[in-house]
């Protein structure tokens, strides 16, 4: 243990590790719950549990992320108050651990994002943000160190998290008088003025964060004084090289003025046109389906924030039941996303995500239709999926969609089998049955969750 003040086991049960991130309120820790068998991220304030503000601070905290569930947001599992050292009670939060790193360290380590990365990173980013002011909050510290990204290829497609909501307020709760909370560097003009806060605010540090994932430089170096005074003058700069639809969005993102800035449906509909068009380029979305299906469907596989999520037993049941019914080894309940297919539940083998491009799902997703293959072992036409070609054991292929109550088709239910099989067509009329549960298990955790916010 690198932190001598820090006890080793938090709460007789999270292991502690490493150190993987610092604040001036917190040291976040890489742990271990050995009761639930995963990895997870331990958050312990430095400020011991006696102080009352501290605590009221940490509580808050503790409130706001419990209540979020977003794929953009980190996911808060406990909270609670660490007494192994008599003499010093802490408060902690434990949550999702993030396979990767940070943005700030990313950029370090590897240098800039590429134009595409950050108009996916912008996406993911401003849709969690957008539902962050939704529910009456502002972020207030938006960084590049609080920019979570997941562990995947360098050159792929980037995940983002937002977390540390320490200092996190209600929208207009900033009192007369308060001083102004956030990182100096990333701070709106109107911050720096000592005016109130408001959404526009956080839209731009989002833009100045982007804008340096893009280029690598903080867009306003210099010391605190000198970085503060610099925006109230101007604009940043955004670089001649930075494709048109990206250097744009940025641009209004970090409008001087507030109410010149767009707002987060906008920002993300923007950055989101940004990355389908390179999809199209890259051949790997059809572009007479990009102002109309596609973008549509997408905007559905968001509305049900389950990318990414933890593995569920509900939809593991119905991939067991699909198993036994069809008297296969693999069943899978897929998400097709802009660039992956990413799998829900995934009973038999354990890959839980591929490329969309070469998915043998993408065509079901793009008819709507059931799709059988009696033996994908058959040629080279499937030979590109890391599933055929890591079990050359598999023959018979089958999948269903999907599909929305409004008719988005937003992934499939597929199963594999070890014998050259053509399934007829009530298996795959059992298969859709299934399926059709599992539509109806998405839109009642979506009806919950609207009713918890809404009502």
């Amino acid at each position: 243990m690198s932190d001598p003040s820090s006890p080793r086991l938090i709460a007789g049960r999270y292991v502690l590790g490493e150190p993987i991130g610092r604040g001036g309120r917190a040291v976040v820790y890489e742990a271990r719950d050995p009761l639930l068998d995963r990895d997870v991220a331990v958050k312990l304030f430095h400020a011991d549990a006696v102080d009352a503000r501290s605590v009221r601070v940490q509580e808050a905290e503790a409130r706001l992320v419990a209540g979020m569930n977003h794929p953009g947001l980190t996911t808060l599992f406990d909270a609670g108050v660490d007494t192994s050292d008599p003499d010093r009670s802490r408060v902690y939060l434990v949550m999702e651990r993030i396979p990767g790193v940070d943005l700030r360290r990313r950029i370090r380590e590897h240098g800039p994002l590429t134009p595409a990365q950050v108009a996916y990173l912008g996406f993911d980013l401003a849709e969690a943000l957008q539902y962050v002011h939704e529910h009456g909050f502002l972020h207030r510290d938006i960084k590049p160190a609080n920019v979570l990204l997941a562990d995947r290829r360098i050159d792929s497609r980037i995940r983002g998290k937002l977390s540390d909501f320490g200092i996190a307020s209600l929208i207009g709760s900033q009192r007369n008088g308060e001083e102004t909370s956030g990182t100096v560097a990333y701070l709106s003009p109107e911050q720096v003025d000592e005016q109130e806060p408001t959404p526009a605010s956080d839209v731009y540090a989002l833009g100045l964060v982007l804008l340096e994932a893009l280029t690598g430089e903080v867009a306003f170096p210099g010391s605190p004084e000198e970085s503060a005074a610099e925006r109230l003058d101007r604009d940043p700069r955004i670089p001649e090289t930075v494709p048109a639809p990206l250097a744009d969005v940025l641009r209004g993102m970090t409008a001087l003025v507030p109410e010149d800035r767009p707002d987060l449906e906008a920002v993300a509909l923007a950055f989101q046109t940004a990355y389908v068009r390179d999809l199209v380029g890259a051949g790997r979305v059809d572009p007479s389906r990009l102002a109309t299906d596609e973008e549509r469907r997408l905007a559905a596989v968001r509305r049900y924030n389950i990318l990414d999520t933890p593995p569920d037993d509900a939809f593991d049941r119905i991939a067991e039941l699909a198993r036994r019914l069809l008297d296969v080894p693999i069943a899978l309940i897929s998400i097709v996303d802009a660039d992956r297919e990413w799998f829900k539940s995934s009973r038999g083998i354990d890959e839980r995500q591929i490329d969309r491009d070469v998915a043998l799902c993408a065509n079901t997703v793009a008819t709507g239709r059931p799709l059988c293959v009696p033996d994908v072992q058959d040629g080279d036409a499937f030979a590109a999926n890391p599933i055929v070609s890591g079990h050359p054991e598999l023959h018979g292929f089958a999948a269903v969609p999907i599909t929305t109550s409004d008719g988005h088709v937003i992934g499939t239910l597929c199963v594999f089998d070890r014998r050259v099989r053509a399934f007829s067509e009530e298996e795959l009329r059992d298969l859709g049955a299934l399926a059709a549960i599992a539509v109806r298990e998405l839109d009642l955790r979506l009806a919950t969750r609207r009713a918890l916010f809404d009502g």
